[in-house]
């Protein structure tokens, strides 16, 4: 059994703070230093409990073990700075980069004199820097297989700034899923030698897998897909011109899974009764009866606060929206107004549900668990969210209009726009021709 790796921790060398770290088996191929002994720059009589130390050690011990990583992956985030530095620089000068291996074949001889021209011109021809950015002094580093998902992070990484911590995390972790398997499949390598060939072997495993019965289809085709859309704006944003070796490589036959709704009467008679969630601790019993009210995303209930939720107002609402986060789409910011079993909770819970905020994956197995041994999932597909299916139903059964149903789900609204939509006592009247009878207490 392999023994836990301690965290790492500042040492005294020489009246500095030093981390000072073994090179794991994994990685001694790529490092011969042992131990390495990385200074952190601050003497041990301004720091001498190491508090700051510790702090520089961490972030030390952190770019290490990327230098690991990325040594490993045949990587040189060194190169890479370079490269860009290069690109940047002559850019700044009106220039196209151009690597001196590609210049000869591709650019015509009056572009490449001007270059020359340009650094005489500018009496720049000592400057190595400078001569690097006009002649193309620097090769493009290879993008490995194996470091698609952190270019990709990078290509999109202004989608994900309104993302929070862990729905960045949970972004990457699907994508990195699929790409371990790429990279058994396939080896570490670089993206430019994929061949239609690979692609072809991912769909085959994945095939295998669902004719194996170990997976459905959809979830073959969302590993195969993450692999793609990588692939394809790796190939664009670098400008390699990559042939389109993963067009037409899905999984045919997939259908997707409708999730299965609760009856109404079984909300009401079993999920609502007195008594049945008194074991479940308070934030996470209150949060069923809410989604069970209002028809809420549990992403979406779990990331109330008290300046979202509005107890005080004439109409006690509820307003979903980012803070400090990312919701699903521009229609899912909206104002649900508290009534029945919602209405009871939230005053329990007048600053949301901090337990449980941006942890929905946590609070998801929790109350599905929950619902399971009580036997409260009758239905092959039913979960927490076939509350939020069984609020649509119950708006629809009352013959409430396509609008309010869509501004009370979050859906898009399919006609143009105009107004403010509907009011919040507008809303409420809807929601309380609905409203469940609350337990006796939440």
């Amino acid at each position: 059994m392999a023994r836990p790796v301690e965290a790492a921790r500042p040492h005294k060398l020489k009246g500095f703070w030093f981390l000072v770290r073994r090179v794991p088996g994994e990685f001694s191929y790529y490092d011969r230093r042992n131990p390495v002994r990385i200074s952190t720059g601050i003497r041990i009589v301004d720091d001498p409990r190491g508090i700051k130390a510790a702090e520089v050690v961490t972030k030390l011990d952190a770019e290490l073990l990327r230098y690991w990583k990325d040594k490993r992956r045949g990587r040189d985030r060194g190169a890479e700075e370079r490269y860009l530095q290069a690109c940047n620089r002559a850019r700044s000068l009106g220039l196209n980069y151009v690597s001196a291996a590609e210049a000869a074949p591709s650019l015509p001889i009056e572009d490449i004199l001007r270059r020359f021209e340009t650094l005489a011109l500018r009496g720049t021809k000592d400057s190595v820097p400078e001569v690097t950015a006009v002649l193309g002094g620097e090769t493009a580093p290879a993008i490995m297989v194996d470091a698609m998902v952190d270019e990709f992070e990078q290509i999109v990484r202004a989608s994900l700034a309104s993302k929070s911590e862990r729905q960045q995390k949970k972004w990457r972790k699907p994508r990195e899923t699929a790409l371990e398997v790429f990279v058994e499949l396939v080896g570490s390598r670089p993206v430019s030698t994929l061949t239609r060939a690979d692609a072809l072997k991912l769909r085959s495993h994945w095939q295998d897998r669902v004719v194996a019965g170990k997976i459905e289809i959809g979830t073959a085709n969302k590993c195969i897909g993450h692999i793609c859309t990588m692939f394809r704006a790796i190939n664009e944003n670098r400008q390699l011109n990559l042939p389109p070796i993963f067009d037409r490589i899905r999984i045919g036959g997939g259908k997707d899974r409708q999730r299965v709704a609760f009856a109404p009467s079984f909300v009401q008679e079993r999920i609502l009764a007195d008594g049945i969630f008194d074991d479940l601790n308070a934030e996470a019993r209150r949060v069923v009866y809410l989604i069970a009210e209002t028809g809420l995303r549990l992403s979406e209930a779990i990331n109330l606060s008290r300046a979202t939720i509005k107890l005080s107002a004439a109409v006690p609402h509820i307003c979903v929206m980012p803070d400090g986060r990312d919701i699903k789409t521009d229609q899912s910011r909206r104002e649900i107004p508290l009534v029945g079993a919602a209405l009871m909770a939230m005053r329990e819970q007048p600053d949301g549900f901090p337990r449980y905020r941006d942890k929905a994956d946590v609070l998801s197995a929790l109350a599905n668990k929950a619902l399971d041994v009580r036997g409260l999932r009758p239905e092959a597909g039913q979960s927490l969210y076939s509350l939020r299916h069984t609020f649509e139903d119950r708006l629809t059964a009352v013959d409430a209009p396509d609008k309010i149903i869509a501004c009370l789900m979050g859906h898009k609204w399919s006609r143009p726009r105009y107004g403010v939509g509907p009011s919040l006592e507008h809303k409420r009247d809807w929601l309380e021709r609905i409203a469940f009878r609350p337990p006796s207490s939440v």
